[in-house]
């Protein structure tokens, strides 16, 4: 059989799954139904991101999914500060699964990360390294108008967008502190911790940086929604 035949019925079959799968014909579980609106619950796979980026389109549907998550927030109106600077869809989050200090400010689309990053990764990781949960999230805030940086000739960062937060420390409910400028790099139990929030976050979150990346991000970890991918 010629390649080019080979080609389109693969195609034709390609097209013919989605539309069944799409119309409900064939029924798989929602985690891997890529029309299946993303849930917290739900453990993280290859389609988590593409699922995200859903939410940015429907500010109704990210709502409902955010109603699931274990956060106190309120709903904050669409704000445009300066060229380029602002946020729409965006919630105030007082408490997370832990306590967060200084409530901050981050896009639905964010927060629903933060929540699915929060259930999957940042909990089971504290209670398979410690056997205690984190009780409280140290950052360094989220939304802010400025460039990356903070230079002004520089692009906009994903801060100035509400979509990015950058995280610090984690205390356990013990009241042991870990932060990432003393604990990243080592070779203890804390510094594997680490490793596994930000490995993790890379499977969630459209953007990832953190002390390897540059001598800005060495005392923490920078998550984002939007944009290109990357982990670094």
């Amino acid at each position: 059989m010629k390649p080019t035949i080979v080609l389109l019925l693969l195609g034709v079959g390609a097209l013919a799954l989605a539309y069944a799968l799409h119309s409900g014909a064939v029924r798989i579980p929602d985690g891997w139904n890529p029309w299946a609106p993303i849930t917290i619950a739900e453990s993280p796979n290859w389609l988590t991101g593409f699922k995200l980026g859903r939410l940015s389109d429907d500010a109704e549907l990210c709502r409902a999914v955010l109603e699931e998550a274990e956060m106190a927030y309120v709903a904050v109106p669409d704000r445009v500060t300066g060229p380029g600077c602002g946020f729409f869809n965006a919630v105030r989050i007082e408490a997370t699964s832990a306590a967060v200090g200084e409530p901050f400010t981050l896009s639905c689309r964010a927060a629903v990360a933060l929540a699915i990053w929060e259930r999957h990764v940042l909990q089971p990781a504290a209670r398979e390294h410690f056997g205690q949960p984190v009780t409280e999230l140290e950052h360094f805030g989220s939304y802010a108008c400025r460039g990356v940086y903070g230079r002004e000739d520089a692009r906009l960062s994903r801060h100035a967008t509400a979509d990015a937060l950058d995280l610090a420390g984690f205390i356990l409910e013990g009241g042991e502190r870990i932060r990432v400028l003393n604990a990243w790099g080592g070779e203890d139990a804390e510094a594997e911790f680490l490793r596994d929030l930000h490995r993790g976050a890379c499977r969630i979150f459209d953007g990832v940086l953190g002390p390897e990346y540059n001598p800005a991000h060495h005392d923490h970890f920078h998550f984002e929604q939007g944009g290109f991918r990357m982990c670094r």
